[in-house]
């Protein structure tokens, strides 16, 4: 089914009895649901996505209003179709007249509301800086520079809150209002532990794009590292996936550049002063001495010297990650 056959049937719908509450919204967000509808679908068969699912009423909802749907006046009065003039509590304001507005009911119970605007993104300063970094659990990055930034785990500081709010919610009565409060209660938790960690890393990201011209990162597996169910919490707690993507939005809208090195390179094995390779050093092992050189290395900051080494050879020659390795070995 197309989009401009749902909208149709949508009509339809609204003119008929048991259907006819669709008539007291604006017609804008429905039609908007429908386009997502179809993007979904059309994600689906060409295989970028799973198959789509309904939404629950209980979870994060949303409302999409395109120009027709809405006033902006004096750059602080909103009025939306259909609902009227929205009392809001700015945090700050808008560079530009929205193109469209989104209204979002979280599931702890929150609303917001999310413009769209044109605003110009100016470039940050040119240091001349270039950092290796390696991601970890026991400490989230480890810098070139010798810097160690240490794992928040703001999941783990709250598990016990969590639980505990979670036996509650499992004892209470399905669909009575006080399953609901539990329910409510819940998804606080949740919230505030993601807004806790996305606060964290945007404010590392930001700060490493503003220090750093180029950033050399690992491309870690990281699917795949989380099928290992004794890392998975850890792994999932630490975000590093999502702290990878800021780092690359931001450098991407600031002028600066971020260099994946292969995940196949053994940095963590090899010694960052002679190159050898030690086939040795596992995953338990913090700390390591080199047999050929005798130097006493830390994994995680041997692993981010070697990053910003081989990251700063392949960006130089353009040679692929295994030709920059010493002696030509293959990872071990």
């Amino acid at each position: 089914m197309s989009y401009a056959e749902s909208d149709k049937a949508l009509t339809v719908l609204k003119r008929q009895p048991e259907t006819v509450w669709l008539n007291e919204v604006s017609s804008v967000p429905t039609q908007q649901a429908l386009r997502d509808l179809q993007t979904a679908f059309g994600n689906f068969f060409a295989k970028r996505s799973a198959y789509p699912s309904f939404k629950k009423k209980g979870a994060r909802a949303s409302a999409r209003y395109t120009k027709s749907g809405f006033k902006f006046e004096h750059g602080r009065r909103l009025q939306v179709a259909k609902i009227g003039v929205l009392r809001i509590r700015w945090d700050r304001n808008l560079p530009s007249d929205p193109s469209s507005v989104t209204v979002i009911r979280e599931a702890s119970g929150r609303y917001f509301v999310s413009f769209v605007v044109e605003a110009e993104v100016e470039a940050k300063p040119m240091t001349g800086e270039s950092v290796g970094i390696d991601f970890g659990i026991s400490r989230l990055a480890t810098l070139s520079t010798g810097e160690r930034i240490a794992n928040p785990k703001h999941g783990s500081k709250r598990a016990k809150r969590l639980a505990m709010l979670q036996r509650r919610l499992a004892k209470k009565q399905k669909g009575s209002k006080r399953r609901a409060r539990a329910k409510q209660a819940v998804a606080r938790c949740h919230e505030k532990i993601f807004n806790s960690r996305k606060d964290a890393l945007n404010k590392l990201t930001t700060r490493l794009v503003s220090e750093f011209d180029v950033i050399h990162i690992e491309d870690l597996n990281l699917r795949g590292m989380v099928k290992n169910h004794s890392l998975a919490r850890s792994l999932s707690d630490a975000s590093i996936g999502a702290a990878v993507r800021m780092l690359e939005e931001k450098a991407e809208r600031y002028g600066k550049q971020v260099i994946r090195v292969d995940r196949w390179f053994p940095s963590s094995k090899m010694c960052s002063c002679c190159g050898h390779i030690n086939s040795a050093v596992v995953l338990g092992v913090s700390e390591w001495d080199c047999p050929k050189c005798g130097v006493h290395h830390d994994r995680d900051d041997n692993a981010a010297r070697n990053i910003l080494a081989v990251g700063q050879t392949v960006a130089a020659r353009g040679f692929d990650v295994r030709d920059a390795m010493p002696s030509g070995r293959e990872p071990s």
